[in-house]
């Protein structure tokens, strides 16, 4: 069990590892995306700025995959704990049918104290679990995305890029499809009520 968690723990820091490459991938991708703004190649900024999205979203998606191995380590690593405390703890029970077979007042009270100290140390590695768990979350990314990467990339480097960043025809022609598609789905169910 302890190879295994050698292995989930070795698997995280290699995703933390090629989240920190994706970053480094994104920052080159908007560099490349303001000197495209600033020639206004507006074809070639969309280009970069979707590659400098795509970038940011896989180091997301490689932090919250090594996260997520981080619970499932923390839970192995807990499942390891609580098999060496069960071992402890049958020896504490041993050692407390000792004490109180001799009734001796100074060995049950050390006895119990061993028994309420690991007890506590298994609470605490139960709320660092919780706590791991309870940290990922999920991420969306609005369709605009790019346009605005672009706009901000122009703004915080004083290049003005005018009219020239517009929606594209094909995002105008799947505005039209999706807006068609809702209203045939609209009218199926009034159809149906």
């Amino acid at each position: 069990m302890e190879n295994q968690l050698f292995q989930l723990k070795f698997t995280s820091r290699q995703l933390q590892r090629s989240s920190k490459k994706c970053e480094k991938d994104q920052k080159k991708q908007l560099s490349f995306l303001k000197k495209a703004i600033a020639k206004g190649n507006i074809e070639g900024a969309r280009i970069y700025a979707q590659n400098s999205i795509r970038q940011k979203n896989q180091a997301m998606n490689y932090l919250r995959l090594a996260s997520r191995i981080d619970g499932v380590a923390a839970r192995v690593e807990t499942a390891v704990r609580m098999g060496q405390l069960s071992k402890s703890m049958r020896g504490v029970v041993s050692s407390m049918g000792k004490s109180m077979e001799a009734m001796d007042l100074t060995k049950m009270t050390s006895v119990m104290d061993q028994f309420e100290k690991q007890f506590g140390d298994l609470d605490v590695m139960t709320e660092t679990m919780s706590e791991s768990m309870d940290s990922t979350n999920a991420m969306t990314t609005p369709t605009d995305e790019v346009d605005i990467l672009i706009k901000q990339v122009a703004d915080e480097h004083g290049i003005q890029i005018g009219t020239q960043l517009e929606t594209s025809p094909l995002d105008n022609q799947k505005q039209e499809v999706k807006e068609d598609d809702l209203t045939a789905r609209l009218q199926k169910l009034r159809g149906q009520n």
